[in-house]
């Protein structure tokens, strides 16, 4: 077990690659307010003209989207699970356990862009535009109805995030990066068991653990973070943390309205009762860390 740590750490911590990696506005692919323009402004576009033309596309059928969409959705659960693994290991490497929860939630304001876990936000950051694929996937198989207003808000959103963690040097992306990593694995890992004929009865779990790291990082934001930086010595990034938390907030709500539409009970069992509590209060307390950011702003 040992061995197999040591051999992880160095290929995806200590690697001269990426012990080296420096993000460098202008240079560093993906770096410029220009590219992330280009790219979302593509992204939109593509699906809005795909959308109102599905109709004359042509049919590829599911003997051929199934095992694109296998593919896909395999590439994109296992690099899901390297960059998790290897943020969480650039974190627990650092030789002086405080930095590593320091680290995790709050840069210091001084810090560089360089280094392990800035690689893997760069990693993050250029996968979300891989997952753009997940749309034109959907509009091929002409399952309109799954293309809905989350989707792609999220979608094209969620690159201006991932920019902004890198061009600010945010403080908490770490968590977020490794948090939302291991949900896509499970997503992923649903969509490709889907794609070669196998449905888990296990949907509903990949609604919820969306649902549970939005709390989770909002909750960590306003009791950790927000402190530290106010009250404390400086967190890095602060005001691209109040984008992500307004994002963050407005991605709970929606997943929360999905949830009830396509989820809805009728029993009271234990377990239903827990996950009501988790879900209603998810979204007050969202809303109380979007009203402290905005007077933290003022």
């Amino acid at each position: 077990m040992a061995s197999v740590y040591s051999t992880l750490t160095y290929w995806l911590v200590h690697h001269p690659y990426i012990a080296n990696f420096t993000w460098t506005e202008g240079e560093t692919l993906g770096s410029t307010v220009f590219f992330v323009f280009v790219v979302v402004s593509v992204y939109l576009s593509a699906t809005f003209i795909l959308r109102y033309t599905v109709d004359s596309l042509p049919s590829l059928g599911p003997r051929i989207l199934k095992p694109i969409t296998a593919v896909h959705s395999l590439i994109l659960s296992l690099l899901s699970l390297t960059m998790a693994v290897g943020c969480t290991l650039s974190l627990i490497s650092s030789q002086d356990p405080k930095a590593r929860l320091f680290d995790a939630v709050c840069f210091p304001v001084d810090v560089k862009p360089k280094g392990p876990l800035f690689f893997w936000a760069q990693v993050f950051y250029l996968s979300k535009i891989l997952e753009f694929v997940d749309t034109l996937l959907i509009i091929l198989n002409k399952s309109i109805h799954r293309l809905s207003f989350l989707h792609v808000y999220h979608h094209a959103t969620v690159v201006i995030l991932c920019y902004l963690w890198l061009r600010t040097r945010q403080s908490l992306f770490p968590i977020c990066l490794v948090t939302n990593s291991t949900v896509h694995v499970i997503m992923y890992g649903y969509y490709f068991l889907c794609a070669v004929g196998s449905r888990p009865k296990w949907k509903k779990l990949v609604t919820n653990v969306q649902i549970v790291q939005f709390v989770f990082g909002l909750g960590l934001g306003a009791v950790w973070m927000l402190p530290e930086h106010y009250f404390g010595s400086g967190c890095s990034g602060i005001w691209a943390s109040y984008f992500n938390g307004v994002f963050s907030a407005s991605l709970l709500a929606l997943f929360y309205n999905f949830h009830s539409k396509n989820y809805v009970k009728t029993t009271t069992s234990s377990m239903y009762k827990i996950e009501s509590f988790i879900f209603i209060n998810g979204e007050r307390w969202a809303k109380k860390a979007i009203r402290l950011f905005s007077m933290k702003n003022d």
